[in-house]
C-alpha cells in the first residue's frame, strides 16, 4: 500500500493515441515542466484474502504536493483497522472510495477509529433525528419533569432544525442556523406582538419567544446527547461545545420600593421577572390573610424559604415541634396537571430547618383547625398520607391552586404582585437583611452550591443599603470641617 504519484498529459502521437506519462513536454531538462501535466496518484486498495488488490487512480492535482498530501491521508486511513479484519477494512476502503467518487473530502482518521470502535459503517450512522429518539428512550433515571423539558427540547427545537443531519457530518455551522432561527423566531413574535394591526397579534397569541436562559438549556440537552455518543464511539467530537451564545442569568431579585410601587400603580409595569416584598409588605400579606385556612403555608414560605412543592409535601412526621425544627424529605411535582410524590429538586433539597417561635405557633394553631377539619369530615376524609396541607376534605393540595389562591389573595390586598416563588426569594432576602451568615441562607434555601445564593442575592433592602453606607462613611474618620 505505498503508492505513489505521477505526472500525465493529454497530448496524443501522430497515430492519435495518448502519449500520458511519455509525452515529452512533461519535463524541461531534469525537471518537471511547471506548464505542462497535471498530477496523479495510484495505489492499490486492499481485499479480501485471496482477492486481488484494487488499483486505484485519482487525479488530476495542480500541484504534486497536493496528490501526496492526499494520498498520505488515504495512507493513514488504510492504516486503522486491523489487518486481519477484512470487514473494517472493506469499511474503509468502500469510504474513501465513495469520498473519491463524490470529489468530498475524505473521512478524518478519528471519525473512522470511532466508527470502526462502534462497529458501525458509515451507511449505518444515525441521524440526528435518530440518534436524539434513542438517547431521550434511555433516559430512565430521569425525573419526569425533566424528561418532559428534555422531549419538548428535542422535538420542538432539535429536530426540525438538524434533525436530518448524519450525527458524524454535524457541525457548529448547523448549530448556529439552529439558534439564528430561534432568534428570528423571537423577533417575529415581537414584532407582531407591538404591531398595530390585530390581526399579526392574534396570529402570536399564546406563543412564547425563546429566551437565552432556555437556549441554553437546549443547547445543554444537545451537548449531553452528543457526548453519549462520543462515549460510544459513535462519533469523536461535539459541536455543541463550540456554540456561542448569549447568557441566561439568573435574574436577581429587586425590592418593591414606594417608587417601584408607585410606577407599577400608574403604568402597570413590573421592574423585574423576580421581585420581592419589602418586610412592611410582607407584614401587610401575612396581617391580611391571618384567618385564610392557609395562612400557615404561606407564612411558613415567607419566613422560611420553602419551595412550593415542598410545603405542598410536608408531613406531620416532618414536623418537629419541640426540637423546633422540619425536615424537607418529599414534594408534591406537578407533571402538566398530574401531581406525584417526588424527592427535594437536588440532594440539597433534603435538609432540616430550624423554626421560630412564632412559626411553631402558627402550625401549631393550623394543626388544631386541621384536626377539626377532619372530625368534621368523618369517614369522608380522603388523606391517608399524613400532609400537613390538604384540601378542607383531606385531598392533597395541587400546587397550581395554591399558585392561584396565593395571587388572588395579592390583589385582594391591594399589594403590588410577586410571584410564590418570589415569596421563597423574599425569605432568603429578609434573612440577609437581618445579617443572617450566606451559608445559613444556602442551606435554609437548599441550594446544591454556595454560588447559586451568593449570585442570585446580591439585592439587598433600601433601609439596610442606606445603614451600611452611613456606616462605612463613620467609619473614615475626617477633619471638623470637611465636607460631608
Amino acid at each position: 500500500m505505498a503508492g505513489s504519484t505521477f505526472k500525465r498529459c493529454g497530448c496524443r502521437d501522430e497515430t492519435g493515441r495518448q502519449l500520458g506519462r511519455k509525452c515529452p513536454n512533461l519535463r524541461s531538462g531534469n525537471r518537471w515542466n511547471p506548464r505542462h501535466g497535471v498530477w496523479h496518484l495510484q495505489i492499490e486498495l486492499p481485499t479480501r484474502t485471496g482477492e486481488p488488490r484494487i488499483p486505484l487512480r485519482y487525479g488530476p492535482f495542480d500541484q504534486e504536493q497536493d496528490a501526496e498530501d492526499l494520498l498520505d491521508e488515504i495512507r493513514t486511513l488504510l492504516a486503522l483497522p486491523d489487518r486481519s479484519d477484512h470487514d473494517a477494512t472493506a469499511q474503509v476502503v468502500a469510504e474513501i472510495r465513495t469520498a473519491l467518487r463524490d470529489r468530498s473530502p475524505l473521512p478524518k482518521p478519528d471519525h473512522v477509529r470511532s466508527r470502526l470502535a462502534s462497529g458501525m459503517s458509515a451507511d449505518e450512522l444515525p441521524t440526528v433525528a435518530q440518534w436524539l429518539t434513542r438517547w431521550l428512550a434511555g433516559r430512565r433515571a430521569l425525573r419526569r419533569n425533566t424528561y418532559r423539558a428534555y422531549e419538548s427540547h428535542v422535538r420542538l427545537y432539535l429536530i426540525p432544525a438538524i434533525g436530518n443531519v448524519r450525527i458524524d457530518r454535524l457541525r457548529v455551522s448547523h448549530l448556529d442556523n439552529l439558534f439564528t432561527g430561534i432568534d428570528a423566531h423571537n423577533e417575529r413574535i415581537h414584532k407582531a406582538r407591538t404591531s398595530q394591526d390585530p390581526k399579526a397579534a392574534a396570529a402570536v397569541k399564546g406563543r412564547r419567544v425563546v429566551g437565552a436562559a432556555s437556549q441554553q438549556r437546549i443547547r445543554g440537552v444537545l451537548r449531553k446527547a452528543l457526548n453519549d455518543a462520543i462515549a460510544r464511539g459513535i462519533i469523536t467530537t461535539n459541536p455543541a461545545v463550540h456554540v456561542e451564545l448569549a447568557a441566561g442569568r439568573r435574574p436577581k431579585p429587586r425590592v418593591w420600593t414606594s417608587t417601584a410601587v408607585a410606577r407599577w400603580q400608574a403604568t402597570g409595569e413590573i421592574p423585574s421577572k423576580v421581585m420581592v416584598w419589602t418586610p412592611e409588605q410582607t407584614g401587610q400579606f401575612l396581617d391580611h390573610i391571618t384567618d385564610h385556612r392557609l395562612y400557615a403555608l404561606y407564612h411558613l414560605v415567607a419566613f422560611r424559604g420553602l419551595r412550593r412543592g415542598e410545603v405542598c409535601g410536608l408531613r406531620e412526621d416532618d414536623l418537629n415541634l419541640a426540637g423546633a425544627e422540619l425536615t424537607v424529605r418529599t414534594q408534591l411535582v406537578q407533571i402538566g396537571w398530574e401531581v406525584e410524590e417526588g424527592e427535594p429538586k437536588t440532594d440539597a433539597g433534603h435538609r432540616v430547618i430550624a423554626l421560630d417561635t412564632g412559626t411553631i405557633q402558627t402550625l401549631r394553631d393550623h394543626l388544631v383547625v386541621r384536626e377539626a377539619e377532619r372530625a368534621l369530615t368523618g369517614t369522608r376524609w380522603v388523606d391517608k398520607t399524613g400532609l400537613i396541607f390538604t384540601e378542607p376534605g383531606g385531598a392533597l393540595l395541587h400546587p397550581a391552586n395554591v399558585t392561584d389562591t396565593f395571587t388572588a389573595l395579592i390583589a385582594d390586598a391591594g399589594l403590588p404582585p410577586i410571584r410564590l416563588h418570589d415569596l421563597r426569594h423574599g425569605a432568603a432576602t429578609l434573612a440577609l437583611a437581618a445579617g443572617v451568615d450566606m451559608k445559613i441562607v444556602q442551606d435554609m434555601l437548599g441550594h446544591s452550591c454556595f454560588a447559586i445564593t451568593a449570585d442570585t442575592y446580591t439585592t439587598v433592602l433600601p433601609d439596610v443599603a442606606r445603614t451600611a453606607a452611613e456606616a462605612l462613611a463613620a467609619h473614615v474618620p475626617r477633619r471638623a470641617n470637611a465636607p460631608r
